[in-house]
């Protein structure tokens, strides 16, 4: 029978005679709904769609097998105990008739009625039926609510975001009610308090010395049944809880619930604003002290980035002015006779001296962060030595210079002048710290870094760079903001306290690492790891030699230049190479001539012009001249712009323009895309 069937109904299991009949319409006389049943397992099958009591007859259980209906009987719900009327055979009542007697185990609630029987004792067992099986159904529904109250129960209990949990009072060896046990605990319980499997253990168990107090909170509640709630660290997990306690009801189960959360984020942030507020004074001081250091800091790095665009401005503007007197000069050494050696080391000269104001230049513009690392395989050992007179000028003739390294230092891949210009700084460092006078120490060493290496550093082999000063040092406080950008121990005026954060940076950006180690009166170890090249190092490109250009075969070209000294002078190094040239000074007008008279073998234009810049110009030749090479010529950024384009860095020599023409219009380099991305 489903839960929810209601059946008022009587069964009638009646097979010899008129029994079923009679017995029926007595019933239905009586206002009882009855259907008869011609057999046991008919009976079986009606009982499944619900019925309040049986009349079966002593003989119709007699000649049948009754494991059915016992397995029915067994296997019917808790709330449900159906009643059987049982009309015996005549001759004797239950104490008479042992036969009849048996059937009281199999059926379980049945009442006997022995025939003859008059009608109204039958109805008025019908009616006793009945009204039992109505107490069934009652209490099936109360069963049911029950059960729906647990499962509702349950779900809460294991879905709330706080912790809960039943604690029972135990007596124990410090009296009555002195521990108690976890009956119950959601999976939230442990999320709250950080311990984990809490049913079915003591509370001295779980918190030792602590348990005392949350014994005395909660046997207050059992005692006196009034409910509390209340913060309290949790010192066994360091955490702070908020919690609600009530006794469950009858305070005889000596049972607590517990509800609560962890609040210690709330906590910690209002002792914090316990102690803002009690240093509030202090705090404020600072603020206004942090504030106006960091609007120096700004007008520091306003200062700098004003310098740095108008040192780019002017690195761009010097290139310019440098390309048509390094032409000019390379067409004096090619043209020159070699009976005049005067004029020859004269020539010479000038040439070194245009090579140094064009690495002057590069510098400027890496000061100005214009130009990107070009890292390649370097010797350190030879560029330190290299470095020797420099650095004796630097740090005056007070301080000793000691320069040591092995004959066999490896290759490391770095950008020469950026680590120039970064080991300079480092020991320009050394001397301010060493002001009365001392050693300083620069060494070059193999270095194997494992796994475990601080600062964190890819395992490998690297070499390393010390500079090591005799000077005051530094103790733990300076040396820990030591790399911070903008901060200086030197006095206004005499630093701006970016010199080592750019050599941390720097260190960085190569792969590499810096470490700086230093203890007041014991000088200061500058350690910077650089990884080792994987070829060996690369020789610096060499100055060409007069006369060194190859001219290759002769070319038309059309050179755009809005410099009129640059275009001269670059048009009179085309032409000396045996190129014809045909000039325009801006975007539009080499277009324009382009339109007319497209017959060139390549474009060699300027990038920084008004108007229509190199790259502008260089989208729109291939509409006029499809398969037209172009050479973007500039004096910004070391020709580093990242245009997709072949390019030459001013100023240049007649051999580098040259080979830069011959590998353009020879199709080397010449490269399609045009990113739109400008520096």
């Amino acid at each position: 029978m489903k839960r929810t069937t209601v059946s008022e109904r009587a069964l009638v299991l009646a097979p010899l005679g008129r029994d079923a009949v009679v017995a029926s319409a007595m019933l239905r006389e009586s206002g009882i709904a009855a259907d008869p049943c011609p057999s046991l397992s008919a009976l079986i099958g009606e009982l499944d769609r619900g019925a309040a009591f049986v009349v079966v007859t002593q003989e119709a259980l007699a000649t049948t097998d009754l494991h059915p209906l016992s397995d029915w009987i067994e296997a019917q719900e808790k709330w449900s105990d159906l009643p059987f009327v049982l009309l015996t055979q005549r001759g004797g009542g239950l104490e008479r008739n042992p036969t009849a007697a048996r059937y009281l185990e199999i059926l379980g609630n049945v009442t006997f009625l022995e025939r003859p029987f008059h009608p109204t004792t039958l109805i008025s067992l019908a009616k006793s039926a009945l009204r039992g099986r109505r107490r069934q159904y009652d209490a099936r529904s109360r069963l049911h609510e029950l059960h729906e109250s647990e499962e509702r129960y349950r779900t809460l209990f294991n879905s709330m975001d706080e912790g809960f949990c039943i604690i029972e009072f135990i007596d124990g060896p410090h009296g009555p009610c002195s521990d108690y046990i976890h009956l119950q605990a959601n999976s939230a319980y442990e999320r709250h308090t950080g311990i984990p499997n809490v049913v079915g253990q003591k509370v001295r168990e779980m918190v030792g010395d602590e348990a005392p107090g949350w014994i005395d909170l909660y046997a207050g509640v059992l005692r006196t049944g009034q409910p509390i709630r209340f913060e309290r660290e949790l010192v066994v997990t360091g955490r702070f809880l908020e919690l609600a306690a009530f006794r469950v009801e009858p305070a005889s189960r000596r049972q607590v619930a517990v509800l609560f959360q962890d609040v210690t984020a709330r906590k910690q942030a209002e002792l914090a604003l316990v102690e803002l507020n009690e240093t509030l004074e202090n705090r404020v001081a600072e603020a206004i002290a942090e504030r106006e250091s960091a609007l120096a800091q700004l007008h520091e790095a306003q200062k700098l980035e004003t310098i740095g665009q108008l040192t780019g401005g002017v690195a761009h503007d010097f290139n310019n002015l440098l390309t048509p007197i390094t032409g000019a000069l390379d067409l004096l050494n090619h043209r020159q006779t070699g009976d005049d050696p005067r004029m020859a080391r004269l020539i010479d000269g000038a040439l070194q001296s245009a090579e140094r104001a064009k690495t002057l230049v590069q510098r400027l513009l890496g000061f100005a962060r214009r130009q990107a690392l070009q890292s390649r395989a370097v010797d350190l050992a030879e560029l330190i030595d290299n470095m020797r007179d420099l650095i004796a000028s630097s740090i005056g003739t007070t301080i000793e210079l000691k320069i040591a390294h092995p004959a066999d230092v490896p290759a490391t891949q770095v950008d020469p002048n950026q680590l120039e210009l970064a080991i300079l700084n480092l020991c320009v460092n050394a001397r301010d710290a060493m002001p009365g006078g001392g050693v300083l120490t620069i060494a070059l060493e193999p270095a194997i870094v494992g796994p475990r290496f601080e600062p964190r550093l890819a395992p490998g082999a690297y070499v390393r760079v010390s500079v090591i000063d005799t000077g005051f040092g530094m103790d733990e406080t300076t040396l820990a903001r030591a790399i911070e950008p903008f901060y200086s121990t030197k006095e206004v005026g005499r630093g701006t306290g970016l010199g080592l954060s750019m050599v941390h940076g720097l260190a960085a950006q190569l792969g590499g690492a810096f470490v700086l180690t230093s203890s007041p009166g014991e000088g200061t170890r500058a350690d910077l790891y650089l990884p080792v090249a994987e070829v060996g190092a690369q020789s610096k490109p060499s100055r060409p030699e007069a006369g060194a250009a190859q001219h290759g075969p002769p070319l038309s070209i059309l050179l755009v230049d809005d410099e009129d000294l640059v275009r001269v002078g670059t048009a009179e190094m085309l032409r000396d190479l045996g190129h014809s040239v045909v000039a325009a000074s801006s975007g539009a007008e080499a277009l324009e001539i382009l339109r007319n008279d497209g017959d060139f073998d390549i474009v060699v234009t300027d990038y920084m012009m008004p108007q229509m810049d190199g790259a502008k110009l260089a989208r729109q030749v291939p509409d006029i001249a499809p398969d037209l090479p172009v050479l973007i010529v500039t004096g910004y950024a070391g020709g580093d712009l990242e245009l997709g384009l072949p390019q030459l860095a001013k100023p240049f020599r007649q051999s580098d323009l040259a080979a830069m023409i011959r590998q353009v219009a020879g199709g080397v380099s010449n490269v399609v895309a045009l990113p739109t991305k400008k520096r």
